[in-house]
This record gives C-alpha cells, sequence and structure tokens, in this order.
C-alpha cells in the first residue's frame, strides 16, 4: 500500500499571490456568513418562528454557495495531490459528500459512480458540474450513518473534506467498511485536528461552536487520523501537510483498505 503513496508530493503547499487573494476572499465570506446566521438567530428571537420557518435552511444555503463560489484556492493547491490519489479508480465508485462536484474532474467516465449528499442544496451545483465534464452520476440523498450500498459491493469509497462533519463518526466508518468489497479501498483527503497544546488547537476548539454552523456540521479539530487507525481497516497508510486555508490547514491524505477475502 505504502508504493501506491510514493508519488503524492512531499513538499509542503505554498500559497501563492493568488491564493492570498483567494483567502482574503475567503475571510470576508466567512465573516458574511457569521452575520448571516446571526441575523438567522434574531430573527428567531425576534418573530418566534418554529424550526420549519424559512430560515431553518439558511446554513445549509450559505455553505452549498461557499462550497461551489470559495474552494478555488484550495483546489488548486491541491490538484497535485488528488490526481495522485484518483489515479486508479475502476467498477463501483461511491463518494460520500461530493458537495459541489469539485472531484469529478479526475474520474474516468467508465466507473459507476454514486453520490451520497446529504445537503439537497448542493444538488444543482453538482449536477452542474456533471453535466459540464460529461459524466453520468448517481446523486442521492442520504447521509454517511447509513449508506444507500449492499454489503461488499463498492470498490472504491471517497471522501474529502467530509468525516469532519459526518454526526457520528465511528459509525460512518463502519458503514465504508461493511460497503466496501473485500480488498477495497477507502480514499481521503481530510483537515485533522492541530496537536495539542498548540495555539491552532486552541483556535480550532474555541470556533467549533459557529464553525458548525456555518460549515454544515463541521468539526475543526477532529482527529480523523486516529479514529481511521483504530476502525478496523487492514492498512491505513497517509502523509500529513499544510493547506493554505485558515484554521483547519492541517489535513491528510492516504488510503486505507479492507481486508481481502481469505
Amino acid at each position: 500500500m505504502l508504493n501506491e503513496l510514493e508519488h503524492f508530493p512531499n513538499h509542503p503547499l505554498k500559497t501563492s499571490t493568488s491564493s492570498l487573494g483567494a483567502l482574503t476572499r475567503f475571510a470576508l465570506r466567512f465573516a458574511l456568513g457569521v452575520l448571516a446566521v446571526r441575523l438567522r438567530n434574531d430573527c428567531y428571537m425576534t418573530l418566534k418562528q418554529p424550526i420549519k420557518s424559512p430560515f431553518s435552511n439558511c446554513g445549509k444555503r450559505l455553505f452549498a454557495w461557499m462550497m461551489a463560489t470559495c474552494s478555488t484556492a484550495y483546489e488548486e493547491a491541491v490538484a497535485e495531490r488528488k490526481q495522485a490519489l484518483f489515479s486508479n479508480l475502476h467498477g463501483n465508485v461511491l463518494e460520500i459528500g461530493p458537495g459541489s462536484g469539485p472531484n469529478l474532474s479526475y474520474y474516468p467516465h467508465d466507473i459507476h459512480w454514486i453520490g451520497i449528499e446529504p445537503n439537497p442544496f448542493i444538488h444543482p451545483y453538482l449536477q452542474k458540474e456533471a453535466e459540464r465534464l460529461g459524466l453520468s452520476i448517481d446523486l442521492r440523498t442520504g447521509t454517511a450513518e447509513r449508506l444507500e450500498a449492499e454489503d461488499n459491493s463498492i470498490d472504491t469509497i471517497v471522501s474529502t473534506l467530509v468525516l469532519c462533519s459526518v454526526p457520528d463518526l465511528p459509525r460512518t466508518l463502519q458503514e465504508i467498511l461493511r460497503v466496501l468489497k473485500p480488498g477495497g479501498r477507502f480514499l481521503f483527503l481530510e483537515h485533522v485536528a492541530a496537536p495539542q497544546g498548540t495555539w491552532l488547537r486552541k483556535i480550532q476548539s474555541g470556533i467549533r461552536p459557529i464553525w458548525q454552523v456555518i460549515g454544515d456540521g463541521c468539526h475543526p479539530d477532529r482527529e480523523t487520523g486516529s479514529a481511521l487507525e483504530t476502525a478496523g481497516f487492514e492498512t491505513v497508510d497517509y502523509q500529513q501537510f499544510r493547506a493554505p486555508v485558515p484554521v483547519v490547514s492541517p489535513q491528510i491524505v492516504g488510503i486505507a483498505t479492507k481486508k481481502a477475502a481469505s
């Protein structure tokens, strides 16, 4: 498995001038998002609307828009890593939380792609990207804790910046193991918690409540690498790197493999 990771770039990611501009725009949009959530909460208090009011989907709508418009600099920064990670896809490929479709351009046209995306407001962005690329997709509204797939039926499962936001991470990993074929692979690129005791970890933990609202449930300080190592995969191989994004710069990229049939 280690030789599958040999071609991942080892150098730290550098932030270019264009990336800095994009990060500035990201910070502004994030601040506007915080304001939007504050206004939503003020409306709850003032109008005493029930949860099913028009405001109840504000966070999901905002997150869908941010996913579709604010990720260009990040995608450029991790493009080489993704190219290596997705270099050998075949058969049935299930992507958990595909968002607005930033990974679709890496996929061959001869795979059977299934997407499980719980946020319905992202679906139009994803479908538009698939149409642009000429890809046939099977998009479903579901959750990572209960994947709509048969046992031992999927060759590869993909997750990029998703495990941070699933409500039940251990259950999600067990679902991944359930639906993977023996010897199947789980490809992941995820942001993770900064080391304990660092200023960044303190920031991640402090900002978590508002980050979860803006980020559709995202936990900036989740220890995803440790969870993967203890989930029950036969092998888990990954690299750590720093991405040019605020708060969630510590990230991992790698492959977890289910035990092959004896």
